[in-house]
């Protein structure tokens, strides 16, 4: 048997407060006064000095603020890396992601395409890319997402949704500071948070399952039982919880793989531009034959946190855009052989995710 060799953030920092040393991490790593670290952060934080104020620029460093309310699409990425290579002389000394999901996704994705010739599109797929990534680190301000430890950059492509999935993308380096989620608006912090709840479920119940992912996703999945069901907690003592939850659920999908509620999610994102949270939310809650005791929990933490899903989003969709949906959701192979089996094609038919969408 061939036993696949993961690779693993080599550097991580965790405690309030840590992002104060991103000075002091980052120095070693300049590679010259030419060569800038990128530092490219969620719009979120414009104005915000109270984060802002501890980036500390010298030479040609620059601070980029993104947009987060749409995902990131490939287009997005090639502008991004063309900019860069028609402002400076020299490669940067590093990129840095700070922000969530979308924005960690386009610090890895950017780091990837400045050693890799080519458009982003692709890219898009499993061990497509060649040339190790630029140095880059990961700093997440809200948790769930596990993209600070994955080894993946979702994309919205031309034709799909899928991530660059390489050993090259994980980041160099992860500062893990619980201080930064501390203003996350509530359903953010609800949808973000079964993210990383729906990585569990989908990693412990697919067949992918080894003892590495199950160690990791068994300790995510406690900790989001005690952050979104529990009273026990303080505020503090939350976000530390779920900011470790985050990094183990996504060490535990790192080692084996998602499922139906991520395939499904996709869909829903290429063509109607829902977000990955809340796509998966809004997925989960209708998938009690898969995932029954998951489905369950799911829904007490709904009540408990009094969320309402939006209802009806597919409603007035026609047939060539539920086709497209599910070409997108079926194309994610992996997911479905992880959730389903080897058989999965059998069991994962067209209608029955057509008869799933309609529900949604």
């Amino acid at each position: 048997m061939i036993y696949k060799n993961y690779p693993m953030v080599s550097r991580v920092v965790f405690g309030r407060g840590s992002f104060n040393q991103l000075d002091e991490i980052l120095s070693p790593k300049r590679n010259g006064r030419n060569a800038p670290f990128i530092f490219y952060v969620d719009d979120v934080f414009k104005g915000n000095h109270w984060l802002t104020s501890r980036i500390i620029l010298s030479y040609k460093d620059k601070i980029i603020y993104v947009p987060t309310k749409e995902e990131p699409k490939t287009s997005q990425i090639d502008q991004l890396v063309e900019d860069i290579i028609l402002e400076y002389s020299e490669l940067p000394s590093g990129i840095i992601g700070i922000g969530g999901g979308i924005v960690m996704d386009i610090a890895k994705a950017v780091s990837l395409m400045l050693t890799n010739k080519g458009e982003s599109k692709d890219y898009q797929g499993w061990d497509l890319i060649k040339h190790p990534a630029l140095y880059h680190v990961g700093i997440p301000t809200i948790s769930g997402t596990g993209a600070e430890v994955s080894r993946t950059t979702i994309l919205t492509g031309p034709e799909r949704k899928l991530g660059i999935n390489s050993d090259h993308t994980p980041f160099d380096q992860v500062i893990l500071d619980p201080e930064l989620t501390k203003d996350v608006p509530k359903d953010q912090w609800f949808y973000t948070g079964m993210d990383c709840f729906v990585h569990c479920i989908e990693s412990l119940k697919g067949t992918y399952l080894n003892a590495f992912s199950q160690s990791y996703g068994e300790k995510a999945y406690e900790l989001c039982k005690k952050v979104f069901l529990e009273d026990t907690l303080s505020e503090k003592e939350a976000q530390d919880k779920l900011m470790m939850a985050s990094w183990h659920g996504g060490m535990s999908i790192a080692y084996s793989q998602v499922g139906v509620a991520h395939a499904m999610s996709y869909g829903l994102s290429y063509l109607l531009g829902i977000k990955h949270g809340i796509g998966n939310c809004i997925v989960f809650d209708h998938l009690e034959d898969y995932y029954p005791e998951g489905v369950a929990q799911f829904k007490q933490m709904k009540v408990k946190h009094n969320i309402k899903l939006p209802q009806g989003i597919c409603r007035d969709l026609e047939d060539y855009q539920f086709d497209k949906m599910i070409d997108v959701a079926l194309s994610l192979e992996p997911l479905w052989e992880n959730a389903l089996g080897k058989n999965w094609k059998t069991l994962a038919t067209r209608q029955k995710l057509l008869a799933l969408y309609k529900k949604m």
